[in-house]
């Protein structure tokens, strides 16, 4: 399971999802969350699948890595599918036993909100982390909200360290990985036991990764020092951020997508 988290990794490439401007990716992930969430009929969820899909193969990036995304959510997953399809009253009764009653439109709703929960992390990881670079990523998310500074948030600070968590999920991943196989070449065993046991097994784990997340964090903390890092003002830019004709093409399809789901919602396949 440790194995399937791939948030925030980066995957070099040169697509058209590659080569989007991260300013408009921001954008095109927002406007792409608002289509996700506000398709509510089967029509309307048909071209959320469809583009998601599309969004993928746009990427060039292998769908078993993709998958791989999802994985670590199969249980919330099967859990929110099963307490819909229990708990989702409808006009058409397929299957009852004493106070179990199962409808047709709790199928449905069951099988939608897997699919939405999927989409929603497929498109997020396609659009932005998959393949946008740490450094592509931290200047376009200040640029976009560059606007906030003027009510005295601070944009910069705020864009690294969303980045630097971003960029350190993998790092941690591969350490709770070396931590877990010391662990095991010392006879502990995560598997075994009742469930308090099993809680008390991760403490060896939890303990030296915490530690070792705060030894990180001082030591990139003392290399920004070190390089005298004080923050965006005043700050200069090795690559600058270019946005060409695609990124708007790409931004008006998205919005027209946005705009068909909403037309789409008053429509039913099934």
């Amino acid at each position: 399971m440790i194995k399937d988290i791939t948030a925030g990794q980066f995957f070099p490439g040169n697509s058209l999802l590659h080569r989007t401007d991260a300013r408009f990716k921001i954008i095109i992930l927002i406007v792409f969350l608002v289509t996700v969430l506000a398709s509510s009929s089967t029509a309307s969820f048909a071209a959320v699948l469809a583009l998601t899909a599309i969004l993928v193969a746009l990427s060039r990036i292998n769908v078993k890595i993709i998958l791989r995304s999802v994985k670590p959510l199969a249980f919330i997953l099967a859990f929110t599918a099963i307490i819909n399809l229990f708990f989702v009253k409808g006009e058409t009764l397929l299957w009852e036993w004493k106070f179990i009653h199962i409808y047709k439109e709790g199928i449905i709703n069951s099988v939608m909100l897997m699919l939405r929960l999927i989409c929603l992390v497929m498109g997020t990881s396609v659009i932005l982390t998959y393949t946008t670079s740490p450094l592509d990523m931290t200047d376009g998310l200040e640029r976009v909200l560059s606007p906030l500074r003027f009510i005295g948030v601070p944009v910069h600070d705020f864009s690294m360290i969303l980045t630097i968590a971003l960029r350190f999920i993998p790092t941690l991943v591969e350490e709770t990985e070396k931590i877990i196989s010391a662990q095991k070449s010392r006879g502990v065993s995560f598997d075994t036991g009742g469930l308090i046991k099993r809680v008390k097994a991760l403490i060896p784990i939890l303990v030296p990764l915490f530690y070792s997340a705060v030894r990180r964090a001082l030591e990139l903390a003392e290399a920004m020092e070190c390089r005298l890092y004080t923050g965006g003002k005043g700050r200069t830019r090795m690559k600058v951020l270019h946005c060409t004709a695609w990124d708007f093409i790409f931004l008006f399809l998205m919005l027209g997508v946005c705009v068909g789901v909403f037309f789409l919602n008053g429509y039913e396949i099934i």
